[in-house]
């Protein structure tokens, strides 16, 4: 295990001797309690996992929307009603296998003529000691009692044996042997995967009612970003742009534009806008949480009338995240909309996608949460004196295994990584459980 980054972990520790422990210990400090986006002074961070489970629940808060749709457009949505049998399946009783529909006991006398194919009509009735040649999945015979598999029967001249006893009913697929009509196939809220597409189109839907997509937003702030080319002169390229767009698209949600706005009164006012007016669900800002002389998301927040849901995670990388609020959502006012800020730093914004994006966004789609899980870290992991550290880390049969260049404005361990560890407060000793969170393309993105 590499050690933390020295000068990173020494200001760390410098901003834990000036800052105040959230109360009631590093992993489950209160939220504030409401309120507008503004006050000035040190506020007080939530815990990390009571910051999930406080965007979580914001997402739960908001009245859903549905809409009906192709099966195609369903895909990677949830149902938003249940998903019943409109008939039986199969609808007629079938051949499970390529053999010989026979009547009683044999041998059999073999029927002349063309056996019976899938999607051919009705077939002529058998009579008893008969048998014909079918093709899997066609509709077996009246009077039918047992399907035959080719390698098991031999014919000699115009008659079938059989290879061994033959069972009534074998390889036949009876009439409502998956479901019956009306039968409950799928409970409301269950994803749509293509396998819910395929037991959806066997069922005879052409279409699906779901919760859509929730609709994001993204507001990169900076002035310092470049668009393209080699950083220079004070300038560094816009990494966020770039990655903030399909990482949500396969948290499951719809990016319906990403912007760049200036840290001058024009780049505040177009936040402010965009605060009150967008058709979104939710708006992902990126810098401008802190409280530097051109961090305009809280005072634009306070000026929007935003409620802070969550203002600072007591997490490292990330720790001036915030979730805030805008809307009442009755039918009398302005839709519900939620702002994420997440911090400038690339690695800090991950954080914060992870922390309070991912649960918000799920929520908000009707997606169940995550389950949790552990696994074992290799070597020793230092962690802050008071705050949760999230680390890029690759996953092995056996072990979690940290990676280097874990600084906030780092990209370069997360991009090698599977997913990203939860260190507690005064880290983790080699082989310590810790609670891994999967990266969403390591995963199986929105259909996990």
């Amino acid at each position: 295990m590499t050690p933390t980054n020295s000068a990173e972990q020494a200001l760390d520790e410098a901003l834990a001797l000036v800052s105040r422990a959230p109360e009631g210990g590093a992993g489950d400090s209160p939220v504030p309690a409401g309120g507008g986006a503004g006050g000035t002074g040190a506020h007080r961070a939530a815990g990390w996992q009571r910051a999930r489970d406080t965007a979580g629940r914001a997402g739960n808060g908001v009245r859903p929307r549905t809409h009906r749709v192709p099966l195609p457009a369903a895909l990677g949505e949830v149902l938003a009603a249940p998903l019943d049998a409109l008939t039986d399946l199969p609808s007629f009783d079938t051949s499970a296998m390529d053999g010989w529909a026979v009547a009683g006991p044999g041998p059999w006398s073999v029927r002349a003529g063309g056996g019976v194919l899938a999607g051919s009509e009705r077939p002529e009735p058998l009579k008893d000691g008969e048998a014909v040649r079918i093709a899997t999945g066609a509709r077996i015979p009246a009077d039918a009692t047992a399907v035959i598999r080719s390698e098991r029967c031999r014919e000699v001249g115009a008659q079938l044996f059989a290879d061994r006893p033959v069972l009534t009913g074998q390889d036949i697929r009876p009439r409502g042997q998956e479901c019956r009509s009306g039968d409950l196939l799928l409970p409301a809220g269950s994803l749509v995967t293509p396998a819910v597409l395929g037991l959806a189109a066997a069922a005879g839907y052409d279409e699906l009612t779901t919760r859509p997509r929730p609709r994001v937003e993204i507001l990169v702030l900076g002035d310092e970003l470049l668009p393209a080319g080699l950083p220079h002169e004070g300038l560094v390229r816009d990494a966020l742009s770039p990655m903030l767009g399909p990482w949500i698209d396969r948290l499951g949600a719809e990016v319906i534009g990403t912007r760049r706005l200036g840290d001058d009164p024009a780049g505040a006012a177009a936040l402010l806008e965009a605060v009150t007016t967008s058709t979104a669900d939710v708006l992902v800002t990126t810098g401008g949480t802190a409280a530097g002389p051109v961090d305009h998301v809280r005072p634009v927040l306070r000026e929007a009338g935003a409620e802070l849901l969550v203002d600072g995670v007591a997490v490292r990388p990330g720790h001036p995240m915030l979730l805030a609020r805008v809307g009442a959502g009755t039918p009398e006012a302005d839709a519900v909309r939620h702002v994420v800020g997440l911090p400038g730093n690339p690695l800090a914004a991950v954080s914060g996608l992870l922390t309070l994006a991912e649960p918000l966004l799920r929520a908000l789609a009707g997606r169940r949460r995550r389950p949790r899980y552990t696994a074992p870290v290799q070597g020793d992991v230092p962690g802050h004196p008071y705050d949760t550290r999230l680390v890029p880390i690759m996953l092995s049969d056996e072990h979690a295994v940290p990676l280097r260049y874990h600084g906030p404005a780092m990209l370069r361990g997360v991009a090698a990584a599977d997913a990203l560890a939860v260190v507690p407060p005064k880290g983790a000793r080699s082989g310590q459980e810790l609670e891994i969170l999967d990266l969403p393309w390591a995963s199986g993105g929105c259909f996990t």
